[in-house]
């Protein structure tokens, strides 16, 4: 099926034409890290033109061995102080190339990370991972197409003033819930309009933005794609929506859960697959399973993604502070159930022929969308390989149910799951189970070294 680029998209000559003319003078290049953080330079476009774009560019390896500040952490396979951090070489994708008109004069490219030596894809690449499922998804007839519904809190401070206040008593931009309020909605406009705007005019559609269950609280959605283009949209959003918020002195987060007594910012991720031309939704069916008109495809995928949803519960919710959103009554799932139209259930099936979907609610807004879409292919897929049914559909309120499959209360939990988990190996192999095994590991590790806010205020004076 053949269609239209979104606005923004950019073929490398019309890019030239831009250099040539001044319009253009930076190119983006970057690429995702463990955290689903950007990664990359800033290039001159002549330079880009002339080099990059035929062949590549080069970054030091220890990026995929980091921690959040930075600093390089022992015991990974892939790169350590032994081998003596090497490079990796960044391989632009020129169907990610786009305009980012949010910037100044600038064009954006993602990069594929490939082996400096051999020039095969680095296993442990976020989006190699993703890649490697969707390659898996095709060689069935398959194609796996999804959006990610971000939320997320938006303060009337700048990042540098939340900084000097160690991130405490912060003022939220709104002053109460504004789920779907228009009055409120309007004062935030001074972002959203802007995002709303260069998010459209750079190649990630947008279809609308709305209030959310807290104060200061948004989402803003996109249009559906291809899983991998998908997750490519959802990580240019977050660096437009922060960018755009610094520029305007204020501060946008995507914490899971920033604060323990307000809603959580979810990441509701729709997925359903297709045929190979794109054309024909693949879920729709005439069979009757419970309250869905289905096909055997979306029964089994279904099941697979439920079957494997705690032991692949780290690529859905990455950090301690993930797990602090899963409460009842919260708007997040506390268990693993499906059911129609249910926002109290973990997989909330939504649509009806052509636009039947599953909308999984696990995920946080703090997810890296390329681990998170790999495993829910490699889930889904797995159902329908090998039969796996999914449960009856759950009627009523999920948070009041007993008897229910809990998700992970902790990133140790979910760390655990992972370790045993036969399934994650075969479908990712050791080396990426392995070097994400540390890598949550090492998460788990530094807060638990950490003296917290909670333990002064409880025990500073009364212990």
């Amino acid at each position: 099926m053949t269609t239209t680029p979104p606005q923004g998209m950019l073929t490398l000559d019309e890019l030239s034409l831009m250099v040539d003319s001044g319009e253009i003078e930076t190119v983006v290049a970057a690429f995702p890290d463990l955290y689903g953080r950007l990664m990359g330079k800033r290039i001159t476009g002549k330079f880009f033109i002339d080099h990059t774009a035929r062949k590549g560019m080069h970054a030091c390896d220890y990026l995929f061995t980091v921690d959040m500040e930075m600093e390089p952490v022992p015991g990974y396979a892939f790169a350590n102080w032994e081998l003596g951090y090497g490079d990796v070489h960044l391989i632009p994708d020129l169907n990610t190339l786009r305009r980012a008109t949010w910037l100044d004069k600038t064009a954006f490219v993602l990069c594929d990370v490939h082996d400096e030596r051999d020039e095969t894809p680095v296993a442990i690449a976020p989006r190699n991972i993703l890649k490697r499922q969707m390659a898996a998804a095709a060689a069935m007839g398959y194609v796996a197409q999804g959006s990610s519904e971000l939320e997320y809190y938006i303060f009337d401070e700048s990042y540098e003033s939340a900084r000097q206040a160690h991130y405490q008593d912060l003022k939220t931009y709104g002053a109460y819930i504004e789920d779907y309020h228009i009055l409120q909605g309007r004062r935030e406009e001074v972002l959203h309009a802007t995002v709303r705007r260069h998010l459209d005019h750079s190649g990630v559609p947008v279809e609308f933005s709305k209030g959310e269950w807290g104060p200061g609280q948004h989402e803003l959605n996109i249009r559906y794609a291809d899983l991998l283009t998908m997750a490519d949209r959802h990580i240019i959003y977050k660096q437009c929506f922060k960018d755009v918020a610094d520029d305007l002195g204020l501060a946008v987060t995507f914490m899971a859960k920033y604060d323990a007594s307000l809603a959580g910012s979810s990441c509701h991720m729709h997925v359903s697959l297709w045929d190979a031309a794109g054309e024909r939704n693949l879920f729709a069916g005439e069979e009757k399973f419970g309250p869905v008109h289905c096909s055997k495809t979306f029964r089994r995928f279904l099941g697979g993604w439920m079957a494997h949803a705690r032991e692949l519960m780290v690529f859905y919710a990455p950090t301690v502070n993930s797990y602090k959103r899963y409460q009842a009554g919260s708007w997040a799932p506390t268990s693993l159930a499906w059911s129609y139209d249910n926002r109290t259930a973990g997989f909330r099936v939504v649509g009806h022929g052509q636009s039947l979907r599953i909308e999984s609610r696990i995920a946080g807004a703090d997810v890296n969308p390329y681990l998170a879409y790999a495993a829910i292919l490699a889930s889904g897929l797995d159902g329908i390989r090998n039969g796996i049914e999914p449960p009856p559909a759950f009627e009523g309120d999920v948070y009041a149910a007993a008897d229910l499959p809990h998700v992970p209360r902790t990133l140790h939990e979910a760390i655990a799951e992972f370790e045993r988990s036969e399934f994650a190996r075969a479908a990712f192999g050791d080396e990426v189970v392995e070097h994400y095994l540390h890598f949550f590991k090492t998460e788990q590790a530094a807060f638990d070294r950490a003296v917290t806010d909670w333990e002064r205020k409880r025990y500073f004076e009364q212990i």
